[in-house]
């Protein structure tokens, strides 16, 4: 009967890569469409906002998850209400970044301040229920118990840091959908090494529900993901290292993001991440200096090749994430296989 549970991550994305045609022409109907930056004359042919296709289908998915546990496996333990929590937490994310997409990214959206606040609301849901394990291992101080300080401080921090970050590594066809494949995939594969089997299993009905948005979002991308997406993928992120006590590994895996932040901190939070197309669309650097990583591959393939194109600033950036979740594989190998 286990089979069973292959229902949700079939269903999410069946739900995602059927819906999303619906949602490109209704988008092209309305007018509902976005800038292509890194094309030359940027033309404005893409469909907005497809991440918020991808959230429902991962939250059916989800809902059958619970129903199949529920109903069929009798089961009677808190995890569907750890579900549910996540599910809040998401939704309240994807409502928040709904809003900023229809505000638009270039009259600047939702303020910061805004955005901050929303992802701390956020996470409520999981601080009410006390998620996570309080022991944390401190260098020469060894496990300290620091109590309701991970709930109601760590929590909300972790939420706030990877949702809004997240985002940050955005702006080329695929990327952010396509790293949101490589990560929860394997964070999935650490949950299932760590005894985490129904975490990992909710991480794959994302997955599923992303890998069928890639087809759409590939370069030449059909529709954009937006800030509804990137906020809900970064939460998740969080949310799954929590739950499966294995937060050391998700803020290694996260180094990518990390240099990111301080890039786009080193420009004041103003330079956008986007090259500069030709005619050709092959890409350049948009500044003087590195203010992203995607200028960062751009830099290293323009020194490799004499024409960058967009999909392989992605690639290169898919391949170095991979690097880092291999890495963390070594490091943290004791941890994973004691």
């Amino acid at each position: 009967m286990e089979i069973l549970l292959l229902m949700p991550i079939i269903l999410s994305f069946i739900l995602c890569f059927y819906i999303m045609p619906i949602w490109i022409k209704k988008c092209r109907q309305t007018g509902l469409l976005w800038e292509d930056m890194n094309k030359h004359s940027h033309p404005k042919n893409v469909a907005a906002s497809g991440g918020l296709i991808v959230v429902l289908s991962f939250i059916l998915g989800t809902f059958v998850y619970i129903a199949i546990r529920t109903f069929i496996f009798k089961e009677t333990d808190n995890i569907s209400l750890k579900i549910f929590s996540m599910v809040s937490v998401l939704l309240i994310l994807a409502i928040t970044g709904l809003t900023d997409d229809m505000l638009g990214w270039k009259n600047k959206g939702l303020s910061k301040r805004s955005r901050v606040l929303m992802a701390l609301l956020a996470s409520v849901p999981l601080m009410v229920i006390n998620v996570g394990v309080s022991k944390i291992n401190f260098p020469f101080l060894g496990n300290i118990d620091i109590g309701l300080l991970y709930p109601l401080f760590l929590v909300p921090l972790a939420i706030v840091g990877t949702s809004t970050t997240y985002n940050f590594l955005a702006g080329f066809n695929g990327l952010e959908t396509g790293q949101g494949i490589i990560i929860l995939t394997f964070l999935s594969i650490i949950a299932v090494i760590t005894g985490s089997s129904w975490l990992a299993l909710i991480g794959l009905i994302m997955v599923s529900s992303l890998i069928a948005f890639y087809l759409y979002n590939k370069f030449p991308a059909k529709v954009f993901p937006g800030d509804i997406l990137t906020y809900s993928i970064g939460a998740l992120i969080a949310i799954m290292a929590i739950l499966g006590n294995f937060e050391k590994i998700a803020l290694f895996i996260f180094i990518p993001y990390i240099i990111e932040t301080i890039l786009k901190l080193r420009g004041k939070l103003n330079k956008s991440s986007f090259g500069i197309p030709d005619k050709d669309n092959n890409l350049k650097i948009p500044y003087n200096k590195i203010y992203g990583l995607t200028h960062l591959s751009i830099f290293i393939l323009s020194h490799l090749k004499n024409k960058v194109k967009e999909k392989h600033v992605t690639y290169l950036i898919y391949l170095f994430q991979i690097i880092i979740c291999l890495l963390s594989l070594i490091i943290f190998r004791s941890y994973l296989f004691s």
